[in-house]
């Protein structure tokens, strides 16, 4: 059986308990739950998880401690307000680095989201480093966890075991992937985003966006928009869908 129809099978009772914490039989979620506008209860002390992948979250850290390896979050969840304090101090830099809106736009997108679209609004999502390796300047950067990199022993444990804890890579580096560059560093919690992603596709986002009065978002063409949701939005670990 392979690891999403566990989970899905787990989820309805009709097979032995998973590992891993298991979310509500009937998650629901509001838009505002979707889009980073609600409050939340969250849990945990340098990041922020809702509770089932908190849970998940320390018995992975605990696993992954026995094999020297210290998970450390660099990032975890960020509301509307937080995301879009990201996306106006990188489109002030780029447009004033002479970027015309496209192309600053454009740029953002490589690792950024578009405040209200974001994954690490949901409480489910990680950005994850080996707390006990040398930490670099740049700790989010590919080559770190690359077979020289600092973190390569993080992301070959994680290669091995994030799976049955319910964790997944996000933005993987199979070839043809578009939107998202490849993140080696982000996870998210399974049993909790896959019905996330599933309500949040309910969403009109072109309207979402359209209202949104972001700056730069006069530049959002209905092409854009619709390019942005099938490869940055959904162009993702098959997994996950």
């Amino acid at each position: 059986m392979i690891r999403r129809e566990f989970i899905k099978t787990s989820l309805l009772g009709i097979t032995g308990i998973s590992c891993f914490p298991v979310a509500s039989l009937t998650p629901s979620f509001s838009k505002d739950d979707l889009m980073g506008k609600s409050n939340p209860t969250l849990y945990g002390t340098s990041y922020k998880l809702r509770k089932e992948a908190h849970q998940s979250f320390l018995e992975m850290s605990k696993a992954a401690s026995k094999s020297g390896i210290r998970i450390k979050v660099v990032s975890s969840y960020r509301n509307y307000a937080h995301q879009n304090r990201i996306w106006e101090r990188k489109y002030k830099a780029f447009t004033t680095k002479k970027m015309t809106p496209e192309q600053a736009i454009k740029k953002i997108i490589e690792y950024s989201t578009i405040p209200g679209t974001s994954r690490h609004h949901w409480g489910t999502d990680l950005d994850i480093v080996d707390g006990n390796a040398p930490q670099p300047k740049g700790l989010l950067l590919e080559k770190n966890f690359a077979s020289e990199g600092p973190f390569c022993k993080l992301k070959e444990w994680m290669d091995r075991h994030a799976s049955s804890f319910g964790f997944e890579l996000v933005y993987t580096n199979k070839e043809g992937r578009k939107g998202f560059k490849y993140e080696p560093w982000h996870y998210t919690y399974t049993p909790l985003s896959i019905p996330m992603l599933k309500a949040y596709r309910k969403i009109d986002i072109k309207k979402e966006l359209e209202k949104a009065n972001l700056l730069g978002s006069s530049h959002f063409t209905d092409t854009f928009i619709q390019n942005y949701i099938n490869e940055n939005i959904l162009d993702i670990n098959p997994e996950l869908l």
